[in-house]
């Protein structure tokens, strides 16, 4: 263990960390029109449910979430840096949406890191589904962990993403923490983009572009002088551009020319970026098909499947609400998607789960023109949800009840392997 965590926190059911709405709830009543005053309003009416001295550190921890919505990000990340200097350990508020049980709860605890609504694993928008109640502990930067956190059944280790310091701190703290832990931090690296499609490269009915890291000095200097890009190799036609660390295509554009990336570093202030081949997997309708597959031990869940005219495909952009073709189309590939989709990539499938052996992952992919799995970008913090209002897409409900259900067997299996060894310690 590092100095900073030499000790951990003692395990206790009666500690109650303040309790918040929470990223699901807050997203989800965002997705159907409310507007920013709206959300305010939501988590107003948490109010009376903390003791007074946890009132304000929930209603600052769901504010900072609200101002993220609403598009004020350095505002958003400015109140969560209040929330976290008074607690370090959230409770979500129980979804409504779970089974029924007489049963209690089982207890989940994620450890989670500072950032944006994109730097943790989005739990909540699948245990709200579920009769599962799930803590928040932060790991920060130069902080020790609390003396005391929730007793919990099973950890989930939910930080996306991590710089070196902090990678080397989640490894010691997975390796010895006192309870089951699911989705083992070392494997994090391996999701960089450049990492990734290094680690792809040569895999049978797979296709991963090339991607590489690049500074903008390096990007000048080629601009200024022509020559080819130090240590760039990339194929020969256009090439995707992005900032290190960005998401959800923030930042992405499609470079054909040295006019283009000169115009498109204008606009940019960043330093670093990644340089990926760009693939065309136009299908043959001059459309563009984009799915998310999620993985839950190993098990592949068609998430969604996004049909757009554009090559950057995202589900909020790609009109599937207008169109009741592509969601009949979306549709059918979820139906038939163990028969199909998945058993023609299950080779591919078990390649990458031998190089990223997480838990629980994602990926955006699509398929080449030549039937080859391609893989956009391998993922633990991606959403996957059930916000789509069920009267356009009612054949989403049994889908992701089936990705909430395998995720709730994961989590109690996994429980279940120290059970019999807590019994006899604490019996």
């Amino acid at each position: 263990m590092s100095f900073i965590d030499a000790k951990l926190p003692a395990l206790s059911d009666a500690f109650v960390p303040p309790i918040v709405r929470g990223t699901a709830d807050l997203t989800h009543f965002a997705y159907q029109g409310y507007d920013y005053e709206a959300l305010m309003a939501r988590i107003g009416e948490l109010l009376g449910r903390n003791p007074p001295d946890a009132e304000e550190a929930a209603w600052t921890y769901d504010a900072a979430i609200v101002a993220q919505l609403g598009f004020r990000r350095a505002e958003g990340l400015n109140l969560q840096d209040a929330a976290l200097a008074a607690a370090q350990v959230y409770r979500i508020e129980a979804g409504d949406g779970g089974p029924q049980s007489e049963q209690p709860p089982l207890r989940l605890l994620a450890l989670v890191g500072p950032g944006d609504l994109m730097t943790n694993t989005p739990l909540d928008f699948l245990t709200n589904h579920l009769n599962v109640r799930l803590d928040l502990l932060y790991v920060l930067p130069g902080r020790g962990l609390p003396p005391v956190i929730p007793d919990h059944d099973v950890a989930f280790f939910a930080v996306g993403e991590a710089d070196p310091a902090t990678l080397t701190r989640l490894r010691r703290l997975y390796a010895a923490w006192p309870r089951p832990a699911l989705n083992d931090p070392r494997f994090l690296p391996g999701l960089e983009r450049d990492a990734l499609s290094q680690c792809l490269v040569g895999i049978p009915g797979l296709c991963s572009p090339t991607a590489v890291t690049v500074s903008r000095a390096a990007l000048d200097a080629h601009l200024a002088t022509g020559r080819p890009i130090e240590g760039v190799d990339l194929p020969d036609g256009p090439y995707l551009i992005r900032p290190v660390g960005s998401h959800a295509g923030t930042g992405l554009s499609r470079i054909q020319t040295t006019a283009d990336l000169s115009e498109y570093l204008r606009f940019s202030f960043e330093r670093q970026f990644f340089l990926t081949a760009f693939e065309d997997y136009k299908s043959s309708d001059r459309l563009y098909r984009k799915s998310r597959v999620a993985f839950i031990d190993r098990q592949p869940f068609l998430c969604h499947m996004a049909i757009s005219q554009h090559w950057m495909v995202h589900y909020l952009n790609a009109s599937m609400t207008e169109s009741a073709e592509r969601r009949a189309e979306e549709a059918g590939a979820m139906a038939s998607f163990e028969a199909g989709f998945a058993r023609r990539h299950a080779a591919a499938f078990d390649a990458l789960h031998e190089r990223l052996d997480f838990d629980y992952y994602s990926i955006d992919c699509a398929e080449t023109r030549d039937g080859r799995l391609l893989v956009f970008e391998a993922d633990t913090a991606a959403i996957v949800h059930l916000m789509d209002p069920p009267e356009l897409f009612p054949y989403k409900q049994p889908a992701m009840r089936k990705v909430f259900a395998a995720f709730d067997a994961m989590l109690r299996r996994r429980a279940e392997l120290t059970r019999p060894l807590l019994r006899s310690v604490t019996g």
